[in-house]
């Protein structure tokens, strides 16, 4: 049977069964209204196409909206136009569903790899936040979901994080984190990656998991956990996911027609929608058509009344005979019946009167519940631990203030949505306008683990009472409400990630107000790690967590994973917490959390400070996506000056960036036991800004003689004191004379 014969054949039997396919339509059985621009085909397959979607950009609004029929499948499928999202169905109300691949890898030794994949680039759709949720499955599963801007100027994300050891420790239905986690998507999503990974390489699951991770954002009705994905590799490949879709400023008012109207969406473009009383497609010409609703039995007239339409809505009459209101309670009547309707009225509004004040006592019974949770939330919050403290004076309450939940919720517009300046995994902070003038910022975390109230008070009672002017100042805190509020100082301009990933903003900082910001930085964990009491673990630190005033002075924030260590204590046994990048890796596989876990952190940061980079970073090659790894092989093979920001490289300061890059790597060495202590960097860095201001600066003998004097360290534990001061020199030595200087050194 010859090929030819074979696809005439399929061709036929398309066009007969073509016959019996379901056909859709945006209009009512009644009115039949286009939903295609004129001569364009208006479905595929079993898919309605409506304008401003059309098949092949001649029948769509533009080039964005442009569906692909791909006759290849039986039955032909749709496609958004250059792109592999079929298309399942497509509303003119703002939203279409496609099939999205679920992010699958499986471990073997030595090979796994951290998948990355864009999943949406243009302008004009983005991830329904509401309808979707972001979900990760496995036994040793660590998966994150980002979310970029348009200029990628701002980021935002959520993670999960999926563990078991066997397929008895999960419950079916159920993604609490044991072998499957959900959480929800960022808002406005435009530019989503996802990114996959393992914390452990499945060495602690038994033989009826299979090694194998999951990641997707899917719609929420369409997915249920089951333990089986655990047991056997899971073959479902795609699963429906929700967008919108918008209209962009410039087009909205030429593209909406008769009878409709421009609907701004979110700030973010806007939408054609009909007017009440109106009803089709609003893209296509002539516009929106009336609505019959007395033929189509739409209208409220009452009984014995006659409805008539007009356009844009209807009009309701008395038949001869009855008088009254035709769309009242009362209707049309006559007038003996309109006496027993004010008969049946007087005993009607005794009766209302007496459920008023029924109601009245519900709405006092209401209110005195309202406060009784309160007082419980505020109990259960470890409010009457706190309060005590204060009575017995070890914490101020000009310190360390309980805040009403009425206060705040009137300070931040009830948490209106345009008040967001940030969120992440532990909670989301609001900006508030406090009735004395204060501008604040207000954390909503996301969780409250009801065993740890007494730590969390205690943490709260710490934090408020920290005077240091490089920290961001904890106001206070409310416990009338089910999670905790907490409520610190405003800080205007922004975080110091914004401005180094940034190309405009990173521009305006100088080498000398990086060293500045790293020195203030370093300064105020040396603080936390060395004169805080109990000492305190910052436990995230990391870009976005240093926010800088209008003077570009560092104030570290975010203390939501703190935790404070007993003074009998060096390191703490929990579960990791952090972000993937900044992420300790000893912590990582030990689980214990120490100091140096913060140190680990900062190197990342200063690193972070010389090249202008992310921590992660999905843009380039594969080797160049995380950023400490790449910094350190450069570093290794002489060619740091490959990775180090133009703005900042200058004649004048090679040995103060030779020196930040050692100082970086000591950071970030693997063993925690081999980083130096924050004081150390601290000390090291304040002795750099100090003598970059001196006038023997050109002096590179001088220099490391009072590098010698000025980081007076101390050996690590198991280290011979004499080979370690000679690695070291010998190290820098190595690095001055053999470092690759670029060609436009001093540009």
């Amino acid at each position: 049977m010859s090929r030819s014969f074979l696809v005439l054949l399929q061709l036929v039997l398309w066009a007969v069964l073509g016959c019996f396919a379901p056909t859709y339509s945006t209009a009512t059985s009644k009115t039949n209204y286009p939903i295609a621009k004129p001569n364009c085909v208006d479905h595929c397959w079993n898919v309605s196409i409506p304008f401003p979607f059309g098949l092949g950009e001649e029948c769509a609004l533009n080039s964005n909206f442009s569906i692909t029929c791909n006759t290849s499948y039986y039955p032909p499928k749709p496609f958004i136009t250059n792109s592999n999202l079929e298309v399942k169905d497509i509303s003119v109300a703002g939203q279409l569903r496609i099939m999205k691949r679920v992010s699958k890898y499986c471990y073997e030794k030595g090979k796994w790899r951290s998948p990355l994949r864009s999943w949406l680039t243009s302008p004009m759709y983005y991830v329904n936040e509401t309808a979707n949720k972001f979900v990760a499955v496995g036994c040793d599963t660590f998966a994150n979901v980002y979310a970029y801007g348009d200029d990628r100027s701002y980021r935002t994300g959520s993670n999960c994080m999926a563990t078991c050891n066997s397929t008895q420790d999960v419950t079916n239905g159920t993604c609490s984190g044991f072998g499957c986690c959900e959480t929800e998507i960022p808002n406005l999503a435009k530019n989503v990656y996802v990114q996959l990974d393992t914390v452990n390489n499945y060495t602690n699951t038994t033989d009826d998991v299979i090694p194998c991770s999951y990641a997707l954002v899917v719609q929420k009705e369409e997915f249920n956990f089951s333990s089986t994905i655990l047991s056997k590799e899971w073959n479902v490949e795609k699963l429906p996911m929700v967008l919108d879709w918008i209209i962009s400023n410039e087009t909205c008012n030429n593209a909406c027609q008769d009878n409709s109207s421009c609907v701004a969406i979110n700030g973010e473009g806007h939408r054609c929608a009909c007017k009440e009383g109106y009803e089709g497609n609003p893209y296509l010409p002539p516009g929106c058509q009336d609505v019959d609703e007395c033929e189509n039995e739409q209208h409220n007239c009452s009984k014995n009344a006659v409805c008539s339409n007009t356009e844009g809505g209807f009009e309701c009459s008395c038949k001869k005979g009855y008088r009254g209101d035709g769309k009242s309670a009362l209707g049309c009547t006559s007038s003996n019946y309109r006496r027993h309707i004010m008969l049946v009225l007087g005993i009607s509004l005794g009766i209302i009167t007496k459920m008023i004040s029924c109601f009245g006592l519900y709405l006092k019974c209401r209110q005195k519940k309202s406060v009784k949770m309160k007082k419980k939330f505020f109990k259960d919050n470890g409010g009457l631990i706190l309060q005590e403290r204060i009575d017995r004076g070890s914490t101020s309450s000009s310190t360390t203030r309980i805040f009403a939940a009425e206060e705040l919720k009137k300070a931040t517009n009830n948490y209106d949505k345009t008040r967001i300046i940030g969120q992440g995994g532990y909670g989301i902070v609001y900006r508030g306008d406090l009735l004395d003038g204060r501008i604040v910022a207000v954390k909503k975390a996301k969780m409250m683990d009801p065993t740890q109230v007494e730590q969390f008070i205690n943490e709260v009672v710490v934090l408020s009472q920290i005077n240091h002017r490089n920290i961001v100042k904890l106001f206070g805190c409310c416990l009338e409400t089910e999670i905790p509020l907490l409520v610190y100082e405003f800080i205007s301009n922004g975080t110091l990630s914004e401005h180094l990933h940034n190309k405009d903003k990173a521009s305006a900082i100088s080498w000398s107000t990086r060293l500045r910001i790293a020195t203030e930085t370093a300064e105020v964990l040396s603080y936390l790690h060395s004169a805080a009491s109990p000492p305190i673990i910052h436990r995230d630190v990391k870009s976005v967590n240093i926010l800088l005033d209008d003077d570009y002075t560092a104030r570290v924030s975010d203390f939501g994973a703190s935790r404070l260590v007993p003074q009998d204590q060096t390191q703490l046994t929990t579960m990791v917490q952090g972000t993937f990048g900044y992420l300790d890796p000893e912590y990582l596989q030990t689980n214990h959390l120490t100091e140096k876990s913060d140190v680990y952190s900062f190197g990342v940061v200063l690193v972070e400070l010389l090249t202008s980079r992310r921590a992660l970073s999905f843009d380039g090659p594969e080797k160049e996506r995380h950023l400490s790894q790449y910094f350190l092989s450069l570093l290794k093979e002489n060619h740091l000056f490959h990775i180090l920001d133009d703005n900042i490289v200058c004649q004048g300061n090679t040995e103060e960036l030779r020196e930040v890059a050692l100082l970086a790597k000591r950071c970030l060495n693997v063993k925690g036991d081999d980083r130096p202590t924050m004081k150390e960097v601290a000390v090291e860095l304040g002795g750099l800004r100090r003598t970059t201001k001196h006038p023997w600066i050109n002096n590179s003998d001088i220099l490391m003689e009072s590098d010698a004097l000025l980081t007076e360290q101390p050996i690590p534990f198991g280290y011979d004191a004499t080979f370690s001061i000679t690695s070291s020199t010998t190290e820098y030595d190595s690095l001055k004379h053999n470092m690759e200087f670029p060609a436009a050194a001093g540009r």
